[in-house]
């Protein structure tokens, strides 16, 4: 085959695999199938009665075989392979549909857990990063790399837009408490990072700085105060009941989980793939209730708001969540090599049971520097004032999602015309000696 061949070959390969992946109906449209579906509506119900509330005592005598056979029989369904994109419309509702079937445990009834996310096949894109970082490698030691992220936000519009709008709800103090709403700050916040592109955000949030005033400036980004401080530190299993209970929160947390599995015979550090993918997943868990940050402003370190001081029996559970975010190899140089990096995608290997050893090293201090005005202040003080929000188009709850792309796509039909006309004329090439 000549090169012209081989050309054909490798784009007639990737067609493919977007005839694959589209071909993956998301878990609303499941859904859907399996409600008006006289034989899969009922086993729908019945496994859902078997996870709620963790059990199965609503179904009387015989509840676990009834249970396993429902499992079973939708497990050769939509419902099983479906997946939701992050941020999209109606976010919980698809999650919803798929915990039904990958709860982890259903009295005794074991799942290998997965997360729920469709892969983002996207590598960063490094002509708008090598824009972003041009200052700070014509001026290195004048020119912060923060400062450089923030400047290139604010030229673009959607960037631009939904990092005023967080801000503004992060500082703005209620009328009655006089505090933040928080409720509010973490909706925003997520609104954020899961619909700019991560070219952006990951500048932002994962900058690399070489003094304190920088890194203070970094931990900032997010707002710690209002999303997620507190006057003493919650327990980290009180705190991932709460997100276990949520199902975005949930489903966040798997991807970390999976997308950050550290290994010690990969150069990386990561199991399943590139860094990027660990970095995008923990931006997914800025606004809930395990939103990691920096710990302070003198390293690197990163960890949630939670202790295991007083976890009791659980320190070991306790230990080894806490784990994932400070004793993390996948993680650590994920944040240690960013944007001095250019991994090639590959292609995802399946989910696996998430079983690592982790050590512990809890997050003692929330900052070494006191908080100031002056310090709330820098985070807004890059921020370009735009005319009134109001005046604006409303971003759609389904326009964005993470990868900065269009959350619909071509029916699988389309694009599996599209591959066979294309391995069509692949023959009819090679058949006439091109």
């Amino acid at each position: 085959m000549d090169l012209w061949g081989v050309f054909l070959f490798h784009l007639i390969s990737f067609a493919l695999l977007e005839v694959i992946l589209a071909s993956r109906d998301d878990c609303l449209v499941a859904g859907d199938s399996c409600s008006s579906d006289e034989t899969c509506s009922p086993r729908l119900r019945t496994l859902r009665q078997c996870v709620a509330g963790n059990g199965s005592m609503k179904l009387g005598p015989g509840a676990r075989s009834q249970c396993a056979n429902a499992m079973s029989a939708l497990l050769s369904s939509p419902l099983h392979g479906c997946q939701c994109k992050r941020g999209m419309k109606k976010e919980k509702n698809c999650l919803s549909i798929y915990w039904s079937l990958h709860q982890s445990i259903i009295h005794g009834l074991k799942l290998v857990e997965s997360y729920p996310y469709e892969t983002v096949q996207r590598d960063y894109d490094y002509v708008r990063l090598a824009s972003i970082t041009a200052d700070s490698d014509i001026g290195m030691t004048t020119v912060n790399r923060c400062l450089a992220a923030a400047k290139a936000c604010n030229v673009d519009d959607l960037c631009q837009k939904l990092r005023t709008e967080y801000v503004s709800a992060c500082i703005k103090p209620t009328a009655k408490s006089g505090l933040c709403n928080r409720g509010k700050c973490n909706k925003a916040l997520r609104r954020f990072f899961d619909r700019v592109p991560a070219d952006y955000t990951h500048e932002l949030l994962f900058c690399p700085c070489t003094d304190t005033a920088c890194a203070e400036r970094r931990r900032q980004t997010i707002v710690p105060s209002c999303s997620y401080e507190s006057a003493e530190k919650p327990s980290c299993i009180t705190q991932m009941r709460i997100c276990n209970a949520d199902y975005v929160c949930r489903s966040r947390l798997a991807q970390f989980q999976y997308a950050c599995e550290p290994s010690d015979g990969s150069a990386s550090g990561c199991k399943q793939g590139p860094h990027r993918d660990c970095l995008l997943a923990y931006t997914g868990l800025i606004g809930s209730t395990v939103t990691p940050n920096y710990v302070d402003n003198s390293t690197s370190s990163v960890a949630p708001w939670c202790s295991c001081s007083v976890s009791g029996s659980q320190r070991e559970e306790c230990d080894h969540f806490l784990g994932y975010f400070t004793n993390n190899s996948c993680l650590q140089n994920a944040l240690n090599t960013f944007g001095s990096e250019s991994e090639q995608p590959r292609t995802p290997s399946p989910p696996s049971s998430l079983t690592p050893t982790l050590g512990s090293r809890e997050n003692t201090s929330p900052t070494s520097l006191p908080e100031t005005v002056e310090t709330m202040s820098n985070i807004l003080d890059t921020i370009i004032p735009t005319q009134a929000l109001a005046n604006e188009l409303p971003v759609g709850e389904a326009t964005l999602p993470s990868n900065g792309l269009p959350i619909s796509a071509s029916p699988p039909s389309v694009t599996l015309q599209t591959a066979c006309g294309l391995l069509l004329l692949l023959l009819h090439l090679l058949t006439n000696g091109h």
